[in-house]
């Protein structure tokens, strides 16, 4: 139980609350009402197995770096509270999970899965050798509700599109400005990303346009759906929580980076899904 605790707090597994709500969303929008029980069930499952997949693996690969940055140097593979053996263990039955999780869901489910375990895995590398590493999560965080709305429907369609470029967006934002507490170990590593590469105002420059992109795309997404004002409502909610977002944190000041990191995105996630369900729901 204290390793099963140790392991949950490696791979930060309260932050699946970014990702869950646009999957569930997803799912809300592609059965224009409230999905089956075990389709909500199988999609859950499958967002934790990926999920957990991914931050196992990128623990996994980051793990000699992590023991070099002191920022990072307690966490459990580089503390050696976690063997790596155990680790890969987690990464086996967490992709395992996504795969049964993906078939019990429908075969094109199942068959497009290979492409979300690539950007999963991609992920994790690079950092090594492009700035356009927040881009990759976002794509990673991005197919979780478009998987959502192929495992409710069986096909393809634009509404999912738009929605996961959306959270493709906001996601890298947001993570190019955690970036910004690593530059000068970055640079010094020979690593990736927008604030180590571009410098501090210009990286948060780009993080401010890419939350500029994102709530168009959400927009997008309403007027395709047909949605009401209650899901205007919580994009607009959505917008005002970027602009606190950015409004923390400056190039000289990220004392306040968790605030807009977590508890602020934590928010826009679980508000927008909160809206856009009760719009689908009483006025769609």
């Amino acid at each position: 139980m204290h390793k099963l605790k140790v392991f949950f707090e490696m791979i930060k597994f309260e932050h699946t609350i970014f990702a869950l709500p646009f999957a569930y969303l997803g799912a809300f929008l592609a059965a224009e009402g409230i999905p089956s029980a075990m389709k909500l069930l199988w999609i859950t499952l499958a967002m934790v197995g990926a999920r957990t997949a991914a931050m196992s693996l990128n623990r996994l690969v980051d793990r000699h770096i992590d023991a070099r940055n002191p920022r990072t140097a307690q966490r459990a593979l580089p503390a050696g509270q976690l063997r790596v053996d155990e680790v890969y263990l987690y990464v086996v039955f967490s992709f395992l999970l996504l795969g049964i999780s993906a078939y019990q869901l429908n075969l094109l489910a199942l068959y497009l899965m290979p492409i979300a375990v690539f950007f999963l895995v991609l992920y994790s590398y690079t950092k090594r050798f492009t700035w356009a590493c927040h881009l990759v999560l976002g794509i990673s965080l991005g197919l979780a509700p478009a998987g959502a709305w192929i495992g409710i429907t069986g096909h393809w369609a634009l509404a999912p599109v738009l929605l996961g470029l959306g959270v493709m967006t906001w996601v890298a934002g947001f993570d190019v400005v955690y970036a910004c507490q690593d530059v000068e170990f970055d640079r010094k590593e020979g690593l990736h990303s927008i604030p180590a590469v571009f410098g501090l105002q210009r990286g948060l420059e780009i993080s401010a346009f890419l939350h500029t992109i994102a709530p168009l795309l959400f927009i997008a997404v309403g007027v395709v759906m047909s949605l009401s004002w209650l899901y205007y409502a919580g994009v607009a909610i959505a917008i005002v929580l970027l602009f606190r977002q950015h409004r923390l944190v400056s190039a000289d000041d990220f004392s306040k980076i968790g605030v807009a990191f977590f508890d602020l995105n934590g928010y826009l996630s679980i508000l927008l899904f909160v809206f856009s369900v009760l719009d689908i729901i009483l006025l769609s």
